[in-house]
């Protein structure tokens, strides 16, 4: 069964930075294209990034020269480092595996 368990958010002010973990089990992590997805209030699933096993990484227009994915596959580990954080990343940041997989997200909030 697969497992996905995200943590690493909270407040933040404009310009912070926060970083993301998602610990992964019951599949082969390493072989697996990783998402990160985000969900503001009232507002659909945006996608955020992906990762492919061999760390080819791609980035939505709203995040790209921000933020960065990354993975270690010894620890089964997703990472989502987010640098200049502005209040339109208010969201909660879900880590995915396709579609109907994914955690139970992690909270994140930038304000003053």
């Amino acid at each position: 069964e697969v497992h996905l368990v995200e943590s690493g958010g909270g407040l933040v002010q404009p310009g912070g930075s926060l970083r993301l973990s998602c610990a992964a089990s019951g599949f082969t992590f390493s072989s697996s294209v990783m998402k990160w997805a985000r969900q503001a209030p009232g507002q659909g699933l945006e996608w955020v990034a992906d990762i492919y096993s061999d760390g080819r990484s791609h980035y939505s227009d709203s995040v790209r020269g921000r933020f960065t994915i990354s993975r270690d596959n010894a620890k089964n580990t997703l990472y989502l480092q987010m640098n200049s954080l502005k209040p339109e990343d208010t969201a909660v940041y879900y880590c995915a595996l396709g579609p109907g997989q994914r955690g139970q997200g992690t909270q994140v909030t930038v304000s003053s």
